[in-house]
């Protein structure tokens, strides 16, 4: 059977005049700044206006650990979103921005999938609305200033050995991950080393995707930490006077994108830090004014829910004062066959066996989330090889967890596809069984924090951690930082920081390798295992296919 490629269902979509979108919603058109005929940003003096009004209701879409089987967060996403406005529910869907560096290297596109898309599919993952180009060159006007202030004078006696503050691009490319500036002669400055992180890893980045309006961005920006003096005071970003500088270069990349799904219901997509390296969500503001808008609002966290949906949670809703009221874990039977060991090549046998040896990786999540005081439901995101044997093991194993687990076909049917689904998730949000509270508390210990996550998500034995880092910790607890949150940074295959490890692991160690401040952007980022901030491309690139066809079409980014 031959089925249409998600960008060939893209082209198809009867995209409405983005006005249209925003007129479902409320929002006047003076309020909002178009760019192009589909996709316009939404004025901060609008998003002022709706302080008053009451919140709805919040749901998280997270899923199991990423395999290369495919799971569908996003699709998943959408088509809830979708799914609920079919049911008479007035639903706003939240998602994060595409990053470049995935987009060329191995991932492709992200908006979701079939008939469950955001549209304009290829804007989209490409240079959108600016937002990421105004974050990369925010941060390196900051990255620019410190040398500049050093080349001069260095009034502020900054300690050229201890710059934290490195630079970005929206790409990957290891080559860049340790390099050495400034070099030949005199005019060119001090030589040092440092290197750069991928701009979804940036602490502007988080920044604007935690702040709640322009005047709380400047203030963030300033309470950068960029470097230390030789006593180790620190040095910030409102120091080197940065932070008006860099506010003017995020203004418009602070007003959130509103765009639609292919069934014209509004979508804001803003905001793209990734999960692994960083918080993985879409930003506060968005959801905020979402919340305000609608009465469900479905937003995702990025990979799995032991990294994406733990930040949403301990960073996103901790800061952001916001209680989701449900929270949905996509899977599918063929990641639960790759978890239980069947290759990619033989997925689309029958093995119920695999399936039910895989499915302690869902197990674990569903536990995880429920930790937090939030009832769950298990979408299986159905694939046309899915056979009825594999999906009821899934529902077998589902329900001895104290869940449910509903099969879901969006991909294929759009909100026709995930109708129930869609039910499930209302009759939660509406009994009121959510009983939100944060995985530790602000005024516990750093390393203990660590601790905590580790233990308790990844089910890790022991956090190795070597005095240096242990000691880094104590002195920023002194300095009056001790109760942000932690970010972990790790990979997304596994509860492990070893990739090949698949399913529920135990008896593991979780080693930190570094420890870094973002100040402004409120936590701590915790490196843990072989994660680089600065990703590399694979052996052969998705940019080696993309091209433009003959009708001016992009090829191959999807």
């Amino acid at each position: 059977m031959a089925f249409k490629t998600d960008i060939e269902i893209a082209r198809e979509a009867k995209k409405k005049p983005i006005m249209e979108i925003g007129a479902k919603l409320g929002i006047p058109a003076e309020h909002l700044l178009p760019y192009g005929h589909d996709k316009a940003k939404i004025g901060q003096e609008f998003i002022k206006s709706l302080e008053g009004r009451p919140s709805g209701k919040l749901i998280l879409v997270t899923a199991i650990n990423p395999t290369p089987a495919g799971e569908g967060k996003t699709t998943t996403t959408v088509g809830l979103g979708d799914g609920l406005n079919r049911i008479g529910k007035k639903a706003v869907v939240c998602i994060r921005e595409a990053s470049l560096g995935p987009n060329f290297g191995m991932k492709g596109g992200a908006a979701g999938g079939g008939y469950a898309q955001v549209v304009p599919m290829e804007e989209m993952n490409l240079h959108f609305t600016g937002d990421f180009h105004a974050i990369t060159s925010a941060h390196n006007l900051l990255s620019a200033m410190i040398d500049n202030h050093i080349y001069w004078g260095n009034s502020l006696d900054i300690d050229e050995r201890r710059i934290v503050w490195r630079r970005v691009m929206d790409m990957n490319d290891r080559a860049l991950r340790d390099i050495v500036v400034s070099l030949g002669g005199v005019s060119n400055g001090f030589p040092r080393q440092t290197g750069f992180d991928i701009t979804v890893a940036s602490e502007v980045m988080a920044i604007l995707c935690l702040s709640n309006d322009l005047s709380d961005l400047e203030k963030r920006l300033g309470d950068i930490v960029v470097a230390y003096t030789r006593e180790k005071k620190p040095i910030y970003a409102r120091d080197l006077k940065a932070d008006g500088a860099m506010t003017v270069l995020l203004k418009d990349a602070m007003q959130p994108n509103l765009v639609q799904t292919l069934e014209n219901n509004p979508a804001f997509v803003h905001g793209g830090p990734f999960a692994n390296i960083a918080h993985g969500c879409n930003s506060v503001i968005a959801t905020k004014t979402a919340l305000k808008l609608g009465e469900y609002v479905v937003t995702e966290a990025g990979f799995g829910a032991d990294l994406g949906a733990e930040k949403f949670f301990d960073i996103k809703c901790r800061k952001a004062g916001l209680k989701p009221a449900a929270a949905v874990i996509v899977a599918t039977v063929r990641a639960m066959k790759m978890n239980g060991g069947v290759a990619k090549a033989d997925l689309g046998a029958e093995n119920v066996e695999a399936v039910k040896k895989g499915c302690p990786n869902l197990g674990r999540h569903i536990g995880n989330v429920k930790g937090f005081g939030v009832p769950v439901v298990v979408a299986i995101n159905h694939f046309f090889s899915d056979t009825d044997a594999e999906i009821a093991a899934v529902k077998e194993y589902v329900a001895a967890q104290g869940a449910e687990a509903i099969l879901c076909k969006h991909w294929a049917q759009g909100s026709a596809g995930i109708e129930e689904l869609a039910k499930k998730v209302v009759a939660m949000a509406e009994s009121g069984m959510s009983n939100f509270a944060p995985l530790y508390p602000d005024e516990m210990p750093l390393f203990q924090k660590i601790e905590t996550i580790a233990k308790r998500i990844y089910h890790a034995d022991e956090v190795i951690a070597d005095k240096s880092i242990r000691d880094q910790l104590k002195t920023w607890e002194a300095a009056g930082y001790g109760h942000l949150p932690i970010c972990i940074a790790k990979t997304q295959y596994s509860f492990t920081t070893d990739p090949s490890v698949r399913g529920a692991p135990t008896g593991h160690s979780v080693p930190v390798r570094e420890v870094r401040l973002s100040a402004g952007a409120g936590f701590i980022v915790a490196i843990c295992g072989e994660i680089m901030t600065m990703p590399g491309l694979p052996k052969v690139p998705s940019a080696e296919v993309i091209r433009l066809n003959d009708l001016g079409h992009v090829e191959g980014l999807f």
